[in-house]
């Protein structure tokens, strides 16, 4: 997968990624081990993010399994086309073909609709795919379990067709809001990874590497409010996915500096609840732009 730590930090870095070297090395000892990874944090911390630059650095695939309440192993293995196979029988009917030779005909790969972990289990692409299983805890626990099952062999059994077995096992990354606990059998499975809210430091990196047009002045300033937000009790704190919004809203407006007016029209692009934005406005954006100032210099010294 990647040759070494500090290849996958350069890796990063060339997608525009900012991260560090615990993220690196649970990157690299998931490829080098061939385990799943699982990233927990808050939402909008970039742990999708991290799929997609994986993949990218590696010039692989990425196959997303997007988890939901419900999710069952048909919609994330796979499924039988019965529209076309249903077709197919009254075809075959018509010409006097036999039951047994129409039923070896419609349960073929033709008719197999291959969901994520089964596109992932017969990849054959030059490079091995990324598979992502994104909010695994959104999943049912029963749901889990089927997990364990595929992550331990990369193997599944359809009746009509055998076993399947993958050739190259793909890079696993799981991530997880942590709404709920994750099942421990599961947690065994895989490296674990916490990604955090950033510093103020490597929230401004991240501002100018996913924005490179953005004024340093700005980039600067946004990181410093929305450390400073993050300090405040709202309802639901917002991520790095919030930050680059605000700062690409702020890029729209052509603003080069942070102003009350602008802070209070664009609240919506960092706080997605009404009470949290409330809160903010009846502490007024004038005096948040001097808290962030006060607590972080840098970001308000003229450069």
């Amino acid at each position: 997968m990647f040759a070494s730590i500090d290849a996958v930090l350069e890796s990063l870095e060339g997608c525009r990624y900012v991260g560090d070297r615990p993220l690196s090395t649970a990157l690299y000892l998931a490829g080098a081990l061939g385990k799943p990874l699982l990233l927990e944090g808050e939402a909008g911390v970039g742990k999708t993010e991290v799929a997609k630059v994986a993949a990218e650095a590696l010039g692989a695939r990425l196959i997303r399994l997007q988890c939901y309440e419900g999710l069952d192993a048909n919609a994330a293995l796979y499924e039988w086309n019965y529209p076309k196979q249903m077709l197919r029988i009254k075809l075959e009917e018509d010409r006097g073909g036999s039951r047994e030779a129409i039923e070896k005909d419609i349960f073929s790969d033709e008719f197999l609709i291959r969901r994520p972990l089964l596109e992932a289990i017969l990849a054959e692409d030059r490079h091995p795919p990324v598979l992502l299983i994104d909010e695994v805890d959104r999943a049912d626990e029963e749901f889990e379990a089927f997990l364990l099952e595929v992550l331990s062999d990369f193997q599944i059994t359809i009746p009509e067709l055998g076993t399947l077995r993958a050739r190259r096992r793909p890079l696993v990354i799981l991530t997880s809001n942590r709404t709920r606990e994750i099942n421990d059998a599961l947690k065994r499975r895989c490296l674990y990874h916490w990604i955090d809210y950033p510093s103020y430091e490597k929230e401004a990196r991240i501002v100018e590497a996913r924005l490179p047009g953005i004024a340093g002045d700005l980039a600067q300033q946004v990181a410093a409010v929305m450390q400073t937000i993050r300090q405040k009790q709202l309802f639901k704190r917002p991520g790095i996915a919030e930050t680059l919004d605000w700062a690409a809203a702020l890029m729209a407006l052509e603003r080069h500096a942070l102003d009350p007016s602008t802070v209070d029209a664009t609240l919506g692009c960092i706080l997605k609840h009404r009470e949290d934005i409330d809160r903010l406005r009846a502490e007024g954006a004038e005096s948040l732009i001097q808290q962030a100032a006060k607590a972080f210099p840098v970001a308000a010294a003229p450069h």
